[in-house]
């Protein structure tokens, strides 16, 4: 679908324009994408003015992962949960930091949709004022009436409605696909408002930079090993800040390659697909590029639990069709590299 309008539109008109695009829209989803940014501008708020409001450092519990949970992470995640809880469009959120879904309380207000979130993916690292992000996932409902369960979530990739993140770095940026290109808002802070500044986005098909922790090189399998090889032989840059969100941001936008592959350690990998793996997909898919697990496309994997892992290569098609063919020879009986 080609649309046409001009750079510099804010978020909501954006929407809004969009919204009559579709005769059968109701509004729903347009309301809930709007909610979404006010959450990103409280939490954007949040992290700039983390070190002076003492909301930095660990929280002193771990999550359902086993991992130190941050103030932050519990800010944005009760963020999520209060602002969303009375908007009638959701039915049910799950967290990267909740062990179980979290139903709307009042079955009345419980809508057409759940919503998946990474409320906080990077949190450790703004101890050191490295960007961090927000992720979301959208999908429809398909538990009847005003019932919701775990099932609701157990969906594929391919069946989201709506996916994004919101960046907090130099400038607050939300980036979302609904199925008809990705595109780019920068939030104003003077104005207080998201406003279009990369519309339609493109990844090249083959990026100069590849993303990956070669700390954990050691317990690589030998795909993954000979392929990072290919790619130092070749030249190619490596840019790792190990915030998933800025990784990603920035081989959207220039083109490469990010791997957080399964290894001897984590033999399913270690991000969460409903949460992290399958929302990047879909935004790389409608930006041009590719998500796999090394095997299979992300977007066509199902889960079956709430807080599943996978490997995930991600970005630029050339890419990472490259790094699954070296995953699929390396499976192979002779093992021999591409």
């Amino acid at each position: 679908m080609e649309l046409n309008v001009e750079k510099g539109i804010a978020l909501e008109a954006w929407l809004t324009r969009i919204q009559t695009e579709y005769s059968q829209a109701t509004g729903d989803l347009t309301d809930l994408l709007r909610e979404i940014a006010a959450i990103g501008k409280i939490i954007g708020q949040a992290v700039n003015q983390a070190g002076i409001t003492g909301i930095l450092g660990e929280e002193g519990r771990t999550n359902v992962h086993g991992e130190s949970v941050q103030k932050l992470d519990e800010f944005a995640n009760q963020a999520f949960l209060s602002r969303l809880s009375n908007t009638g469009h959701i039915a049910a959120i799950a967290s990267e930091e909740m062990e179980h879904i979290y139903p709307i309380p009042n079955p009345n207000l419980r809508g057409k949709y759940v919503l998946a979130i990474d409320p906080l993916d990077g949190s450790s690292n703004i101890d050191v004022n490295i960007s961090i992000g927000s992720i979301f996932s959208i999908h429809r409902k398909i538990s009847p009436g005003n019932a919701v369960s775990e099932s609701d979530f157990m969906q594929p990739g391919r069946d989201q409605v709506a996916a994004g993140y919101i960046l907090y770095g130099t400038s607050t940026m939300l980036v979302y696909t609904a199925g008809f290109g990705t595109h780019g808002f920068t939030l104003d802070p003077d104005l207080g408002a998201f406003f279009l500044s990369h519309e339609s986005i493109h990844t090249p098909n083959k990026g100069a930079y590849y993303s990956i922790n070669e700390g954990n090189s050691r317990g690589w399998e030998d795909g993954t090993r000979c392929y990072v090889e290919a790619l130092k032989a070749a030249g190619r840059s490596a840019r790792y800040v190990g915030s998933l969100v800025s990784d990603f941001h920035r081989n959207l936008l220039k083109g490469g390659i990010f791997l957080y592959p399964a290894d001897r350690k984590n033999k399913q990998g270690k991000l969460r697909l409903l949460y992290e793996a399958a929302p990047l997909a879909f935004i790389v898919e409608q930006a041009g590029g590719l998500a796999s697990s090394g095997m299979t496309a992300i977007a066509d994997i199902k889960p079956t639990s709430l807080h599943e892992r996978t490997p995930l290569l991600i970005g630029s098609v050339e890419d990472v069709r490259q790094a699954e063919e070296y995953n699929r020879k390396a499976s192979m009986p002779d093992g021999a590299a591409p």
